[in-house]
């Protein structure tokens, strides 16, 4: 039976700006490695399985688009006896699958109900090839992962030269300083050369280049070993201390004789090295007696592949969906997906197909495609499920999360959550997000007479200081043994997860001028726990400023497995024997008598002493609530790469001390904003919407004006005289149990490496322990003790 739909003028191969999904379904993780392979649309390129949960079809009967083409990939059998490849961006940027898969496909119609169509019939010969040639969307996504966004700067743009002159070929393969005759970096402005940095995956360097960069201000200078005959290398700018772009790269060159068509790449690239730096930067997956960890398989216990610095999302998922709240909500397998005209451009569809992925077991199995050798000792993990979709959803117009580097998984953390919290939510399915959610109560009085003001706030998470104290040298020796490089790195006395709490809640002196007596010995302020969440999400912030960059210091935090009383954090509220300041009364609100910000004098002091630009501080202050230099530093600590860190803040339009807007307030509330938050963003904006929204999310710290502002409470909300409704409970006792934890090894939380240990029932026992989760590899941890103490991220539940 001939099919009509052949000859439709529907059929187009696709355009390079359209997503084509031919490699994972939509709506779950089947894909064109499965016995059925996949079903791609030939009128969307939407992809969908067939059979089974048979998402193909419904897409036909949601849709009407009759013709699909199946495709059925299998790999071509490799041998293992060493760990597998690793992803280079090389093996991104070109082709290769010929290489690695056969390919089988086939075309049918759902509504003619014919099967294996001939492919050369009408438009299907160029719609097909189309399909098979397109860039999958994942790719897509891979390769704008991958390339960092590098810019041209005033010095690359203005590269002075001195007198033009041919190096000869023998003068450019040795430092001119040392020995070293690999990782050679040209000066452009005289023609120098030097040996770069000491580079990750053993690449020698003396930093000879930067150097003679500073010692004669030579900004500019190329990797030679990075040149290609397309014009591209490595462009590093020392005044900038970044990598650049030099739009005059030949000619440059050809000053020095050097001509680039005839060069041809020796060395990688920067971007390479960083690639392979953070996926092989690996956590042990060996135990103490060096014998190769378990691999684990079963529901609950499905790994992500890394697809390029995505360790960071791949543990934050994984703590997330290990809750019960977050399963109720998503994992809906048995349920028909929700018809969405574009489902990988959905979070709710790309949520509950990570939830189905991560939980059903489906995919927790051995790299089918590995055959290892009777001799090798390498275990087979799972080949791991890609995020890519969700990833992108996650990172989309986000200008960390969308690129390649490294993040910082708590800052994805508050992220991801923010978006579930502003997504739809069936009244039968509650926010999942609600789970964090509790409320933290400061107490402030005046010194002198005594008088008191609390206020309340909703929060998902606390960040708590950890004290640095390092050990003596002395002691150092003692604990390095024979290994003298231990001497020379710094350690810290461990501290215990309490003591960090009681620094968190603990009082302390605040300078502010008190409303009701006139008094200028300021206030005694301390922030306890009004109501308790049902999972407490804690970062422990481990970082000092080193020449003056935001340093991580390994510092032991001892946390263990039993429950951990909370009563004592916990706020008693207004006393019967205190007396309230006046409503009306401003008390460090930050503005002054025109509604401009006006910084605390005693904190911006501070800051200013610890050497960062007035400005810096001014917006620091601003972003924390004005009161205390500490908030303020760990700000900038988290923001000192952010663009317009040194643009100084503008007054906001006549809007800096206008009052919110209730209705507006109520909106930004409906978004998952708290009402002082949104006061303060629509204060800062002149109660514009859009502006008020743009702001928030550029200042994600910001406690809000509660003192500042008389705006009445919206619609809706709590007034005076009835019982006001917090998130979490009040109800004592209030113990917590340590779940999970999200680890990082590195010195920098933007790079290095994430892994995830999860607290989780062992398949076929009934033990329950500690289970690792490095990406794709699942396996029983043997060091959770020793990883618990450096944990970046640690989840725990109330019970």
């Amino acid at each position: 039976m001939a099919c009509k739909h052949v000859e439709s003028q529907e059929l187009h191969a696709p355009t390079p700006a359209q997503s084509v999904y031919r490699e994972d379904c939509t709506q779950c993780f089947d894909s064109i490695d499965d016995p059925d392979g996949l079903n791609v649309c030939l009128y969307c390129f939407n992809g969908g399985c067939p059979k089974k949960r048979n998402h193909a079809l419904i897409h036909y009967e949601t849709f009407k688009h009759p013709l699909s083409l199946n495709i059925q990939r299998k790999r071509k059998q490799v041998s293992r006896d060493e760990p597998p490849q690793k992803i280079s961006r090389l093996a991104i940027a070109a082709e290769t699958d010929a290489d690695r898969y056969d390919y089988q496909t086939r075309v049918d119609c759902y509504e003619c109900a014919v099967t294996d169509i001939d492919k050369n019939k009408g438009s299907l010969p160029e719609v097909v090839d189309g399909v098979m040639k397109a860039n999958t969307f994942a790719r897509q996504e891979e390769v704008k992962a991958w390339e960092q966004e590098i810019t041209p700067c005033e010095h690359t743009l203005c590269v002075e030269q001195g007198p033009q002159k041919q190096i000869a070929s023998q003068d450019l393969g040795q430092c001119a300083k040392c020995d070293l005759k690999e990782n050679l970096w040209l000066c452009l402005t005289c023609g120098n050369l030097g040996c770069g940095r000491a580079q990750y995956g053993g690449v020698g360097g003396n930093s000879h280049a930067l150097a003679h960069g500073k010692e004669v201000d030579h900004p500019v200078a190329v990797k030679l070993g990075s040149l290609t005959a397309e014009g591209t290398a490595d462009v590093y700018c020392y005044s900038c201390d970044d990598e650049r772009k030099d739009p005059e790269l030949p000619a440059h060159l050809a000053h020095w004789g050097i001509n680039i068509a005839d060069r041809q790449k020796t060395e990688k690239s920067l971007t390479e090295m960083q690639i392979d730096h953070n996926l092989t930067y690996d956590f042990s997956m060996t135990t103490e007696d060096g014998k190769k960890m378990k691999p684990l398989f079963g529901e609950g216990l499905t790994g992500l592949k890394n697809l390029g610095n995505s360790c960071y999302l791949n543990s934050v998922l994984q703590c997330l969906f290990d809750m019960p709240e977050f399963a109720k909500r998503y994992h809906h397998s048995k349920d028909t997906p929700p018809a969405i005209d574009r489902p990988a451009e959905d979070l709710e569809t790309q949520l509950r197909k990570m939830a189905d992925g991560l939980l059903s077991g489906r995919y927790a199995n051995p790299d089918p495609d590995v055959k290892k050798s009777e001799e090798s000792e390498q275990p087979n993990y799972q080949k791991g499920l890609a995020p890519a979709m969700l990833k992108h959803l996650i990172g989309k117009g986000h200008s960390e999360f969308s690129t390649m580097r490294q993040q910082d998984a708590f800052e994805l953390l508050l992220h991801l959550l923010q978006l579930i919290s502003r997504s739809q939510h069936p009244s039968a399915s509650p926010n999942p997000v609600n789970v964090f959610k509790f409320v933290m109560e400061q107490r402030l009085q005046c010194s002198s007479c005594k008088k008191v003001r609390y206020r309340t706030d909703e929060m998902e998470n606390v960040t708590v200081p950890v004290p640095i104290r390092k050990k003596p040298k002395q002691v150092r020796m003692q604990d390095a043994n024979e290994d003298a490089m231990d001497i020379d790195k710094d350690e810290f006395e461990p501290v215990t997860f309490k003591e960090c709490l009681d620094i968190f809640t603990a009082a302390e002196n605040v300078e502010l001028t008190c409303p009701a007596c006139g008094s200028k010995d300021g206030f005694t302020k301390r922030n306890l726990f009004k109501t308790f969440p049902d999972v407490l999400a804690v970062n422990c912030r481990r970082f000092d400023l080193v020449n003056w960059l935001p340093t991580k210091m390994d510092v032991p935090v001892i946390v263990g497995d039993d429950p951990i009383p909370f009563d004592s954090y916990k706020s008693s509220g207004l006393q019967p024997d205190e007396e309230t300041l006046p409503e009306d009364a401003d008390v460090g609100s930050g503005r002054g008598a025109s509604g401009t910000f006006v910084p605390n004098e005693l904190a911006l002091a501070q800051l200013e002493a610890m050497g960062f630009p007035r400005v810096r501080c001014e917006k620091s202050l601003k972003a924390t609530g004005n009161t205390d230099a500490e908030a303020a530093s760990n700000w900038l600590f988290e923001h000192m790469e952010d663009p317009d860190i040194d643009v100084p803040e503008q007054p906001s339009g006549g809007g800096g001390g206008s009052k919110a807007d209730p209705e507006s307030v109520e909106q930004l509330g409906n978004m998952g904003f708290s009402v002082p938050q949104a006061k303060q963003a629509l204060q800062e904006t002149g109660n514009s919407m859009e502006a008020a929204v743009e702001w928030l999310f550029s200042h994600p710290d910001a406690q809000g004006d509660i003192e500042g502002d008389s705006t009445e409470p919206p619609a809706g909300s709590a007034q005076s005289g009835e019982e006001k409704s917090f998130a979490g409970s009040e109800a004592l006792p209030a113990n917590f149990q340590l779940q999970s934890i999200v680890c990082h090894k590195g010195a920098s939380i933007h790079a290095g490496h994430y892994v995830a240990f999860l607290r989780k029932h062992i398949p076929s026992t009934n033990e329950r322990a500690w289970v690792l989760f490095n990406d794709e590899k699942v396996a029983k941890a043997f060091d959770a003790e020793e990883m618990k103490k450096f944990a970046y991220i640690y989840f725990l539940r109330r019970v």
